[in-house]
């Protein structure tokens, strides 16, 4: 049985990373910067999807391909919400591209795409974004990257959330923030809290470093 599965797998990867290339170039081509934002359940996605939505508007055109059926529906003008159809487990390269051709890309800069809430299967699928972002929160504890390696190798970007529950959590963020390194030395970390603001310019800051090397390239 092993010998049969595992081709039919990696013809299905290998058709995803095909689309998932063709996506990429179609942002490129409209000079998008394109994040993917991966997170379990409850750690405050898309909190900080709205947030950063409010912090970038009337300075950048925003775009929203939304696969997280639990989450709530995000409604901005500069935001047009695609509703990418979702499966349990993860998006892929198909889903995103559904989602692209509900967007009027010729008038955007960024697209993020809030993936599934998931640590495991969104590690493996390449969407065709130029980045790929965690959300980690304070509330589920400093071990997951060493429970979860795998979604942490692959990472631009891990914004640490609910920093404002610090004071109440047993959370340690260097121990944390070094086993994102182990497995990740050049990953960028923002610890923020969306309630407070704190961190939250760090953040912005380096999205908008993003968008503009997208639009120049």
């Amino acid at each position: 049985m092993t010998s049969i599965n595992v081709p039919i797998i990696q013809n299905i990867l290998q058709a995803n990373d095909f689309v998932a290339e063709e996506n990429r170039k179609i942002f490129s081509d409209h000079h998008i910067f394109c994040i993917n934002i991966m997170a379990a359940p409850g750690a405050g996605k898309t909190a900080l999807i709205l947030k950063t939505i409010e912090l970038l508007r009337g300075s950048v055109r925003i775009g929203v391909i939304e696969g997280d059926t639990a989450s709530v529906t995000i409604d901005s003008d500069k935001a047009v919400l695609a509703g990418a159809p979702a499966g349990d487990c993860h998006m892929d390269a198909m889903m995103v591209r559904k989602g692209m051709e509900q967007l009027p890309l010729d008038e955007l800069d960024l697209v993020i795409i809030e993936n599934i809430g998931n640590l495991i299967c969104p590690a493996e699928w390449d969407l065709g974004s130029h980045s790929n972002t965690l959300i980690a929160s304070i509330a589920e504890g400093d071990d997951k990257p060493w429970k979860y390696p795998n979604i942490y190798r692959n990472l631009n970007a891990v914004v640490v959330t609910k920093t404002d529950l610090l004071p109440y959590v047993d959370f340690n963020l260097e121990h944390f923030s070094q086993g994102v390194n182990i497995l990740n030395p050049d990953v960028d970390i923002f610890p923020t809290s969306a309630k407070t603001g704190a961190g939250l310019d760090l953040w912005t800051d380096w999205l908008l470093s993003q968008i503009e090397a997208a639009s120049r390239a």
